[in-house]
């Protein structure tokens, strides 16, 4: 059983940021239908991290009550600064790109994430390169196949993919079946709005990987997930709700019902806000940004199947080689990340001190190391070597002028 404890507490990141991508995924597809029928991305950002707030609140209050550190002006400012970036930057942009692109696409371009994040961390000092180190360069080379397989999806379409389970849309359609067509409306690569749709992307992907590198930061000084993830979604409530009121002049454009709006902002509020937003500290905290962000590619596999189920959209050749290069990519780096886990494992292992044995005396560190465990007494005899004194037994040390102490 200890095997099987060990294997599953190393595999909790990479279970965890894997099933986060198929909650990204489930929302991008909501998200798409939503913005299709009217809804003012403006108006679901600010809907999206209510919801998340609410959510969460609950948990980080009850759970993190003893242990929540105190705020101090730099805490705030950089929480000020993480909504500003998540919530505010990042999803008015990247739901812009979405409403002018499509699902697939958008995941695609915004696969430069692993690329922009590990950049940034090796700028600020997260992250260092060794390229005569192998893992450096698996990182390295990882990140650059990641970056060209999304950009394949992108230049290079193909000829089409016939799927087993997009063969039946044609037949569908044909008996009257023409909301998924509405839904997926074709866009004009060539248009002004696709190319707008990838610059937002772009965008977007800059203040996410902008936010993985502050979040990594906050986390040092206020270590509790659950209270800094409902600070970030109630603050960028509150800035979101000031770009709205700029953007959008429309009071309409609040109104909400029981209905696919609704729904992709509770989904996008509480999946992919709230319980992402913690999952993803906890992952960040324990292995850095740059493992965190390089599970994104996924998210735009599990989309491009799920689009062609739900949305009837296209899958070309060019997107199934840009998503085995950026599966190639993917595993790169996180086989690199591994390695360097592993090295800090055995430098760790190895500054741990050595204990050894004398005459039955009991165990006996380096000098100024306290001893923890003594099984005997010294005997008599030794004199000067070993003295008693307020239940601590004292070695001198004839090579160090100091002297090791132990507790009896």
């Amino acid at each position: 059983m200890g095997c099987y404890g060990d294997f599953f507490e190393k595999a909790k990141p990479y279970i965890a940021m894997t099933s986060l991508q198929f909650g990204y995924a489930g929302m991008n597809v909501i998200t798409k239908v939503s913005l299709n029928h009217g809804m003012s991305h403006y108006v679901l950002v600010v809907y999206r991290h209510a919801f998340a707030t609410i959510s969460i609140a609950p948990f980080a209050l009850i759970l993190e009550r003893k242990v929540r550190p105190k705020m101090t002006w730099s805490v705030f400012l950089q929480i000020f600064v993480l909504a500003l970036l998540g919530p505010v930057i990042d999803q008015n942009f990247y739901y812009a790109g979405l409403k002018f692109t499509g699902p697939t696409f958008a995941c695609a371009m915004s696969n430069i994430l692993p690329a922009m994040t590990f950049v940034m961390a090796v700028i600020f000092r997260m992250e260092k390169v060794d390229l005569k180190k192998v893992r450096c360069q698996a990182k390295v080379a990882g990140t650059l196949v990641t970056v060209a397989g999304a950009m394949m999806m992108t230049l290079y379409k193909g000829p089409l993919m016939k799927m087993a389970w997009t063969s039946g849309h044609g037949h569908a359609q044909g008996h009257g079946a023409e909301a998924p067509a509405a839904v997926a409306a074709a866009i004009d690569p060539s248009g002004r709005e696709w190319f707008l749709g990838s610059l937002f992307v772009i965008i977007a992907t800059l203040a996410w990987a902008s936010l993985f590198i502050l979040q990594a930061h906050t986390l040092k000084q206020y270590a509790a997930p659950l209270s800094l993830t409902t600070l970030i979604c109630f603050v960028g409530t509150l800035q979101a709700i000031v770009v709205t009121f700029a953007m959008e002049h429309r009071p309409s454009v609040w109104t909400i019902g029981f209905d696919m709006n609704l729904l992709a902002a509770a989904y996008a509020g509480i999946v992919t806000s709230s319980i992402a937003y913690y999952v993803q500290g906890l992952v960040i905290q324990k292995t850095g940004p740059v493992f965190a962000s390089a599970f994104s590619p996924l998210m735009m596999i599990i989309v491009a199947v799920m689009g062609s189920f739900i949305l009837a959209e296209k899958i070309f050749l060019g997107g199934v080689l840009g998503a085995v290069l950026i599966v190639i990519g993917l595993y790169s780096v996180l086989w690199g990340k591994h390695k360097e886990t592993q090295e800090k494992e055995e430098e760790e292992a190895m500054e741990l001190p050595v204990a050894s044995k004398a005459n039955g005396s009991g165990i006996i560190y380096d000098d100024a190391v306290f001893i923890k465990e003594i099984a005997a007494v010294p005997a008599a005899g030794v004199g000067d070597e070993c003295r008693k004194a307020n239940g601590v037994v004292y070695k001198s040390s004839s090579s160090h002028g100091h002297g090791a102490a132990g507790a009896v």
